[in-house]
């Protein structure tokens, strides 16, 4: 922390935000009964995973200062512009987000995306590899990727020394999926240079996987993840998706979304994974 702490500016300004925002835009139901403009304290609370009284008093101004964390929840669960969360970085004391923080922040049009595929098969990937949002069929087929800490919140860096992130994937696709995940990393490496987290990364992944090395030697450029993916699930089975990946390009960030034919047996499967995840989630929301 090297700012002051605004409580005042601090509640003006989550106050503004969450009346500016409809339930629509965060992909709830307006409802009946709905005086106020803008969210309910309450729905926001859920949205951001804290407390609703926590988030009151945050807005009334007699708050205890947040932590960097709960502020980028809030910023996440607000919708905020990247300018918008660095000034509520501000607000809250600290002069600006940590760079893992920034990284993890999603854009509000990427949110909005998120908010209408909630009976899809998705999730929002970091330039490394962490996942920052799964819908809840995401969660049913791949298991919960965000509670992930320091080096294992990528994709990647698990793949390649961690044996459990292959048990859903067919073995027929790990050496593909060794290929396209170095390859990635390598364009990013390239792109931001020496020193940056994506270089510290490879060098990391050097140093403790043979496998890495050696698929890193290849120097492969170009790979992606928009191809038919087969998994292997330990309630439904066998699975073969479309993986369909779109970027954001200011962000550094990417949308997978996960398909399969219809009339396929697949696509029954992914329909039932949908349906469980949903209950998990209604399950876990309670």
């Amino acid at each position: 922390m090297d700012h002051t702490f605004d409580r005042s500016s601090l509640g003006a300004f989550l106050r503004t935000r969450r009346t500016a925002l409809q339930p629509e835009d965060v992909g709830l139901r307006r409802g009946q009964r709905r005086r106020a403009p803008g969210l309910r304290r309450e729905e926001v609370a859920e949205l951001c995973t804290m407390s609703a009284d926590y988030f009151a008093r945050l807005e009334r101004g007699d708050g205890p200062q947040p932590s960097e964390q709960m502020i980028a929840a809030i910023a996440r669960g607000l919708r905020l512009t990247p300018d918008e969360r660095d000034h509520l970085f501000l607000l809250a004391g600290y002069r600006t987000a940590r760079g893992d923080l920034r990284l993890q922040h999603v854009s509000p049009g990427l949110m909005r995306v998120m908010d209408g595929l909630a009976g899809t098969t998705a999730q929002v990937m970091g330039p490394l590899g962490e996942t920052l949002l799964q819908t809840p069929s995401a969660v049913a087929l791949l298991g919960e990727q965000t509670q992930y800490t320091g080096n294992a919140r990528s994709a990647t860096y698990r793949w390649f020394t961690d044996p459990t992130a292959r048990d859903r994937y067919h073995p027929d696709q790990h050496d593909n999926n060794s290929r396209t995940n170095a390859a990635l990393l390598r364009t990013t490496a390239t792109r931001d240079g020496p020193g940056s987290p994506a270089a510290n990364l490879a060098d990391l992944l050097l140093q403790t996987s043979e496998e890495f090395a050696h698929v890193w030697e290849r120097h492969e450029i170009g790979r992606r993840w928009s191809e038919t993916k087969r998994f292997i699930h330990p309630q439904v089975g066998e699975l073969a998706l479309y993986c369909q990946l779109l970027l954001d390009p200011d962000q550094g960030q990417s949308l997978l979304i996960f398909t399969a034919t219809p009339g396929t047996e697949s696509h029954e499967k992914l329909a039932l994974l949908t349906v469980l995840g949903t209950d998990q989630f209604a399950t876990d929301s309670e």
